[in-house]
């Protein structure tokens, strides 16, 4: 899952992003309006977190920047105590939640996981697609109650795959949902055939089915009947 933290404060970016990492987030920093707006019309991403003040611009801009793309991103907005009209405004205009500073980056955390579940799968607990289940609260995938041992990539692949069944994913995409910005600096994709032949392979051999197909020159589709 992929987060955009928009915030002018680079140490409280920071945090939130290693925080957030350790619970299996890939987040990147924008710590301006033009940089902002720069990755959420590049990027596409799970959810953001974006202050309301910031230099060159508001928050509440680049939320409604959001809407008009119908960008089905998460949107949580940051202001300051006294900052009701904006956060007010915020929602009218279509953000999902708000946290007022200082906040704990636990509530963070658990706001931004219920959004994205409301968001990716309509607020579904559980995915079976054949006799592959998953468990979205818990990062729990089985197949035949089988509990697959996968990695937080594999996973993350997975749920890739699964949100965008029967569609072609290039190997940018990819590579953009598993490491963010980081993409843009890879020499090949050869992470990504690993990644894909490691999930495959686990699934195949708990007696699960291949849905993944390689699309040559392209990427790979997850295909369910």
């Amino acid at each position: 899952m992929k987060l955009l933290i928009i915030e002018d404060e680079n140490s409280l970016a920071e945090s939130i992003v290693d925080y957030l990492g350790k619970e299996g987030f890939t987040s990147e920093i924008a710590l301006n309006y033009d940089e902002a707006l720069f990755k959420i019309n590049l990027y596409q991403y799970d959810c953001i977190i974006v202050d309301i003040m910031l230099p060159g611009g508001s928050g509440l801009e680049l939320v409604e920047v959001l809407k008009k793309k119908h960008s089905q991103t998460g949107i949580i907005i940051i202001s300051a105590k006294d900052a009701l009209d904006d956060k007010i405004r915020g929602l009218d205009i279509g953000a999902d939640d708000y946290l007022t500073k200082p906040f704990h980056l636990p509530e963070l955390n658990a706001r931004i996981k219920s959004i994205i579940r409301r968001k990716s799968f309509e607020g579904e607990q559980e995915i079976v697609i054949e006799n592959l289940k998953i468990l979205l609260p818990a990062r729990e995938v089985y197949v035949k109650s089988n509990l697959l041992d996968l990695t937080k990539k594999e996973f993350d692949l997975l749920i890739f795959f699964v949100r965008n069944k029967n569609r072609v994913l290039t190997k940018e995409a990819i590579a953009e949902n598993l490491l963010g910005d980081h993409a843009d600096m890879l020499d090949s994709f050869n992470f990504i055939y690993t990644h894909v032949k490691n999930l495959r392979k686990k699934i195949i051999d708990a007696g699960g089915k291949d849905h993944i197909k390689t699309i040559y020159a392209t990427g790979y589709k997850f295909i369910t009947e």
